[in-house]
């Protein structure tokens, strides 16, 4: 690898990204691997989708991440009965123009938080399919594109079956990264028993503007990723491919979302090249829920958990580059 060369971003930018980390540690406790990950994913361009068990700060994370930029922000709660509509928006007739005018959803913003995702139906879920991926959505022949950055994040528990509808593979591909929060640490947690209250999500003052962050995402594009690198990228893409255990490998979508937060990651971390261990850092996150585990192993064990062992037994048998 070369030598370091100063970081294509300012040091205000620098120290505001820092700031961020820091404003949502005092959210999240005990959790900085989380919070890094969610910054990574904001500065990707990415959407983000937190699954975990009930009362480990899915929601909290996703509201404090949102308010941190000060950018428009709308919270979706998803239930069975929410439509198309409600998220997109609706044309009604103005009688006193006599026309049809449009009523733009609450999807027109630039953070979206979809809590408990997975309770709404698949026609609702699916509303949001061309808006993640082509930042613009198609009403009545008409094209309108979505404000800039534009971030979804979505919750979902994966316990809770009941009225649930589990998000199709084309859906869970949109998603940059899926993080799992986890419990905290027994200090962390000692600290929240004896009353220790962390900040809420609400109290979260921003932290960038929009100019600085779409400044900041620039930055990261602009991180040098060796072409080795990329070999070895597309080397754990294939193997994914051609697994014995898998239904389904990593789509070319996967692969460019993994060169995208590999270059995230390197600008949090001071850096203006990608290592290799930046790959290993991100390739479970990122690529966890595009693979399908086949049905006969998928009866042995959890599927997300079996994924996520199968990703790591490749990541132990390619070779690294050095």
């Amino acid at each position: 690898m070369t030598e370091a060369s100063p970081i294509p971003a300012s040091a205000d930018c620098a120290r505001k990204l820092a700031q961020l980390e820091a404003s949502l540690g005092e959210v999240i406790r005990g959790k900085k691997d989380v919070i890094r990950l969610s910054v990574v994913c904001l500065l990707s361009r990415g959407h983000l989708l937190i699954e975990d068990v009930p009362g480990v700060g899915k929601s909290t994370l996703a509201h404090a991440l949102a308010r941190s930029v000060e950018c428009g922000f709308h919270r979706l709660q998803c239930t069975a009965d929410m439509l198309p509509g409600d998220i997109l928006g609706v044309t009604v007739y103005n009688a006193r123009s006599g026309e049809f005018e449009f009523k733009p959803g609450p999807i027109f913003t630039n953070f979206v938080l979809a809590d408990e995702i997975n309770r709404a139906t698949p026609k609702t879920q699916s509303a949001l399919l061309e808006a993640m991926n082509e930042r613009q959505i198609s009403i009545d022949r008409t094209t309108y594109p979505m404000a800039e950055p534009f971030l979804v994040i979505a919750t979902q528990n994966p316990v809770e079956h009941h009225g649930t509808y589990p998000l199709p593979e084309s859906q869970l591909d949109r998603f940059l990264m899926r993080l799992r929060i986890g419990y905290p640490d027994s200090g962390s947690e000692r600290q929240i028993v004896r009353g220790g209250r962390a900040m809420a999500a609400g109290d979260v003052s921003p932290v960038l503007s929009p100019a600085e962050l779409l400044q900041a995402q620039k930055a990261a594009e602009s991180v040098t990723v060796d072409e080795s690198l990329v070999g070895y990228m597309l080397a754990i893409v294939e193997a994914t491919r051609s697994h014995e255990s898998l239904a389904l490998g990593v789509s070319p979508r996967g692969a460019q979302a993994l060169y995208r937060a590999v270059q995230a990651l390197s600008l949090l971390e001071g850096r203006d090249y990608a290592l290799p261990d930046d790959v290993k850092r991100l390739a479970v996150p990122v690529f966890a829920h595009r693979v399908v585990v086949n049905q006969r192993v998928a009866l042995a064990a959890r599927s997300t958990e079996t994924a996520e062992r199968i990703l790591t037994e490749i990541l132990n048998r390619i070779e690294v580059p050095l």
